[in-house]
């Protein structure tokens, strides 16, 4: 793990970039604050995301489900 000032990582950002996809690279910002530039690996998507809706699909079945509770409230009514 390399330990980096933000100036050094800004002065020199591409050779820490190239590090962080082996190692670790610490960025000390300030006096108080530590940073990690690491890799991050690609995420699968999971079964969850698979069976996701868009929004569209998800406000055409809203709506379904508004006009037929609205039906079975007020169809005693006629």
């Amino acid at each position: 793990m390399r330990v980096i000032t933000s100036s050094e990582l800004r002065n020199n950002m591409d050779k820490y970039l190239d590090l962080a996809i082996n190692e670790n690279v610490l960025i000390q910002h300030g006096q108080s604050e530590t940073l990690v530039l690491t890799r991050g690996d690609y995420l699968e998507p999971d079964d969850d995301l698979k069976r996701a809706i868009s929004a569209q699909e998800l406000l055409v079945g809203i709506e379904a489900d508004i006009r037929k509770a609205y039906r079975e409230r007020y169809k005693d009514r006629k």
